[in-house]
């Protein structure tokens, strides 16, 4: 691996320190300062087709800074800094994507050879298992990390920040640890942990000799343990869309089936088929996220072009007018606008245009690459269709949109 490969290895494989200074997701932003560096010196730069939406994107956002002090109806809240503040880290996370993306198709297959890149984002699936672990064993585990005494207190650069083990959260009826590290909270260690373990298994077993597929085994059963107790019915639904996908399109249909029969069968009658059915029996955040959902569409209607620039909340929530947590009303609340998937996040932030440009980004991604039967172009397709299916239900920021981008340079990579 070439020195100008380094800032992807840094990033990839010293994720556990950059979580631990407190950078975490923003990490992606520090090391994309060096890769803009290699790109500066290696122009003309080539760009893939399709990273015109994406610049669109960016273009349309700085736009929507001009409605950050504008109150829609039905929501509430003041123009101050920590609007400005999240607005800004966005933006800055989306060029950082930017560079990254064509810093990663820049760099020549002797310089980072593919599966280099792809058994890296392995090995942070193997961190994100750790973590899951940790979450597990020790949910109460977190420290001021360095980087919080640098940042201002804002609630949302908090959660990005600030090193935590797990959410304790009571989706059970009672107190039940959700593994968060090492990313921001829980629905994105599990949405990050189905992306990454699409590049694990074909960077460390289709492509693996034996002593790698002897770890990617292992590894695939210790992670079944933070997967289920994640409580995660997103990661237990991208993990049914894996299955499926690679029994349609693949030859061994009748082994996979097979596989994935017994697979399925020994786990329902485990310890941890019953976690899962206790989940599926307490769909408790339906009503939430229905509400959430339509009132962002609703005031995402009054500003269709260029959204708002910014989240914002709403009054009451799914089951009263009154704002705000009590002692006697634990589920009242003023849930933020957007909060319930990518999707509906640019819909309040860019409108219906952000939204059709990051739908027709990954859309296109998948439609040019689905021919390629490669096991690499196969994985990148698959993580494509995921990245689809989380709009709806997962906000992308801020390690998973890096993932997903990172998953689409590998895509364009693997074309040329």
């Amino acid at each position: 691996m070439a020195p100008a490969a380094w800032p992807i290895a840094a990033f990839l494989v010293g994720y556990p320190v950059w979580w631990a200074l407190g950078f975490g997701g923003l990490s992606i932003v520090v090391v994309a300062v060096p890769m803009a560096v290699v790109l500066w010196l290696r122009r003309p730069i080539l760009i893939p087709r399709g990273m015109g939406l994406w610049a669109l994107l960016i273009v349309g956002y700085l736009v929507s800074a001009v409605m950050l002090d504008a109150t829609p109806a039905g929501t509430y809240g003041e123009f101050g800094m920590g609007r400005v503040v999240g607005w800004t880290m966005r933006l800055t996370v989306y060029i950082a994507l930017f560079v990254v993306v064509l810093y990663l198709g820049n760099l020549t297959k002797e310089e980072l050879p593919q599966l280099t890149l792809v058994r890296m984002l392995g090995v942070l699936f193997l961190t994100a298992v750790a973590g899951g672990l940790l979450g597990i064993l020790a949910p109460e585990f977190e420290f001021t990390a360095p980087m919080e005494h640098l940042l201002p207190d804002h609630a949302f650069v908090t959660n990005l920040v600030h090193p935590t083990a797990a959410q304790i959260q009571y989706v059970l009826g009672h107190p039940a640890p959700r593994p968060e590290a090492p990313f921001e909270w829980a629905n994105a260690w599990g949405g990050n942990v189905s992306i990454l373990l699409v590049w694990f298994v074909v960077g460390w077993w289709v492509y693996g000799g034996p002593a790698r597929k002897a770890v990617a085994a292992g590894a695939v059963a210790v992670a079944a343990v933070p997967v289920v107790y994640s409580l995660n019915r997103g990661l237990w639904a991208a993990i049914a869309i894996g299955v499926a996908y690679l029994i349609i399109r693949n030859r061994n249909r009748a082994a996979l089936l097979t596989l994935a029969a017994v697979t399925g069968a020994a786990f329902v009658f485990s310890p941890l088929g019953q976690v899962v059915a206790a989940r599926v029996d307490r769909p408790h955040s339906n009503d939430i996220r229905a509400f959430t959902v339509a009132t962002t569409v609703e005031v995402a209607a009054t500003s269709p072009i260029i959204g708002y620039g910014n989240t914002r909340n709403a009054f009451g929530n799914h089951r009263t007018i009154t704002t705000g947590r009590t002692d006697w009303c634990r589920s009242c609340g003023h849930p933020p606008l957007g909060s319930d998937g990518q999707l509906w996040l640019l819909l309040i932030t860019q409108g219906f245009t952000g939204a059709a440009l990051y739908v027709g980004f990954f859309a296109g991604a998948l439609r040019r690459h689905w021919h390629d039967r490669s096991p690499i172009g196969q994985a990148g397709s698959l993580v494509m269709l995921l990245v689809l299916f989380y709009m709806f239900i997962y906000d992308g920021l801020v390690s998973a949109l890096t993932l997903y981008l990172i998953s689409f340079a590998v895509l364009w990579r693997n074309a040329t």
